[in-house]
């Protein structure tokens, strides 16, 4: 009798929609591992609702294993999801992993997949992480769960990776925990992964290396803004926190981003707006008042001037493009939280 240990069993809940990059890098440094072994450490199946062929978001179609069954209480289950996560997000996924969950099954969020956790109420007073572009509606919808900026969060027996490549950091952690940094490191190589992230690595490129501007007060500035959204201030307190002058401030700005300081703050704080109009169902007032707008018809001028459409066009345009009310929520709640 062999007292080899049972390989470890990742079953994937592919989602309407969900991201290809991030289901692959999930799922192909399990495959380098078995092979760089020499044996079969991990295996693998890939689930959907009703176990119906589904769709990523680049359009490729899968045939699943299995459909919503029960588990091995030794597996790990990974919620893959990617635009459109509200919709497909049904009554009947959520109760599946809550019922998971009960039975003690390991699970997980890559991408989007983590609204899909959260709105079963998993990750509550839990750590997790999703794409920045989903944390200001992650926020505004779930202020129980602690997010992190970070690439990838394992908090006990929840995890969660933010998409894109970040899914291969998350399993090549598991990789190593499980059977060592050495095969994790070979793994890695093979992926010709040069350097394997921490969940310590930020999700976001630094505000340097995002403007393409190398100026510590500057950058400075431009961080303050981000953190400052709801409540923005005004030239001159921003040009006091790094120790400047307005003027200085000013010519900084149009020299290396070519535009004022005001200008500037202003697409940030619309840029938040069009994504909670996008991705969460909050009014348009209230929608105003998180970025920093008192007056809805000022919010809405310069929405226009931005975007070229008002913020109830944009909110409709969302409306109809296939998001769903809330499985778990009286009738009439939203929570939307899909990628642009």
């Amino acid at each position: 009798m062999s007292d080899a240990p049972k390989p470890k069993r990742f079953v994937f809940l592919i989602l309407e929609n969900a991201t290809l990059l991030s289901f692959s890098c999930a799922i192909e440094p399990l495959r380098i591992a078995n092979r760089v072994a020499g044996k079969v450490l991990y295996t693998w199946a890939v689930a959907a609702e009703n176990g119906e062929a589904v769709t990523f978001s680049n359009g490729l179609r899968v045939t699943p294993d299995m459909g919503l069954e029960e588990l091995d209480r030794d597996d790990i289950l990974l919620v893959c999801g990617g635009t459109g996560v509200q919709g497909a997000s049904t009554r009947a996924v959520l109760n599946w992993l809550r019922r998971e969950a009960r039975r003690g099954v390991a699970l997980g969020g890559i991408c989007t997949g983590s609204h899909a956790v959260a709105r079963a109420g998993l990750l509550d007073g839990r750590r997790c992480t999703i794409h920045w572009e989903n944390r200001d509606a992650f926020i505004e919808a779930f202020p129980e769960v602690e997010l992190s900026a970070n690439i990838y969060v394992i908090d006990g027996n929840r995890c969660s990776s933010a998409g894109g490549s970040a899914s291969a950091d998350m399993v090549l952690r598991m990789i190593a925990e499980a059977h060592g940094p050495d095969l994790a490191a070979q793994v890695a190589d093979q992926m010709i992964y040069t350097t394997m992230r921490t969940d310590r690595d930020e999700q976001r490129l630094s505000i340097p290396t995002r403007i393409g501007v190398r100026h510590p007060k500057l950058a400075s500035v431009i961080r303050l803004m981000e953190e400052r959204i709801e409540e923005p201030e005004s030239p001159a307190d921003l040009a006091m926190a790094v120790g400047m002058s307005t003027r200085q401030l000013e010519r900084l700005f149009r020299r290396y981003l070519d535009r004022s300081p005001k200008r500037y703050y202003m697409e940030l704080r619309l840029q938040k707006a069009r994504h909670l109009l996008l991705q969460t169902d909050m009014s348009v007032i209230n929608v105003a008042l998180a970025c920093g707008f008192t007056s809805p018809s000022h919010f809405s001028k310069c929405y226009r001037a931005c975007f070229s459409t008002t913020p109830y066009r944009e909110r409709g345009t969302a409306q109809t493009g296939g998001t769903a009310p809330r499985a778990d929520a009286p009738e009439g709640g939203r929570h939307v939280a899909d990628r642009p």
